[in-house]
């Protein structure tokens, strides 16, 4: 028990503290940081996940708008017109809360590959002719920088599906 008085014991254990358990005990701060930093990132993940699957069950109890066909339906009658366009309106507010917890322009690994499902959705939709020009309605009010984001894809994308009617028309 005498080396608790001694000095030099001291000064040895405040050197194996300074050395050795700070550092590790930062890093173990940060790792643990990273994990919840992951965890809650992966929980935002999955109630847009969850919200977009909600959506997809709304899509299925209007079949006669033919929402997942890939051509638009033009013979609607205004009431049709009328759940269509609350439809279109409940998916941009969907797709614009994606863009504001998920988007950043430079995503790499694990936060990409979930965005790029977000990007292949909003793609999947901009290449309906409906959906395409509603977009100026429907992104009134809505950010700035999401409204950016899913107008040029719209416009890459009509303007993808375009070239290819035309391609495919060309004999």
């Amino acid at each position: 028990m005498s080396f608790i008085i001694n000095p030099d014991w001291w000064e040895t254990a405040s050197f194996v503290v300074t050395v050795i358990a700070l550092p590790f005990a930062i890093f173990l701060f940060l790792f643990e940081r990273r994990k919840e930093r992951d965890s809650e990132d992966e929980e935002a993940y999955q109630l847009l996940q969850n919200a977009y699957t909600d959506f997809l069950k709304i899509v299925l109890d209007n079949p006669d708008l033919q929402l997942r066909s890939a051509t638009a339906q033009l013979a609607l009658n205004s009431e049709q017109r009328e759940r269509q366009l609350i439809v279109f309106e409940m998916l941009i507010s969907l797709f614009e809360r994606a863009y504001i917890v998920s988007y950043e322009p430079d995503l790499k690994g694990v936060a990409l590959r979930r965005w790029n499902s977000w990007d292949d959705y909003m793609r999947e939709w901009c290449r309906r002719e409906d959906f395409y020009h509603l977009l100026p309605h429907l992104l009134r009010g809505e950010d700035a920088d999401f409204s950016a984001y899913i107008r040029a894809l719209a416009d890459q994308e009509h303007g993808v599906e375009t070239a290819m009617k035309r391609q495919a028309a060309t004999p």
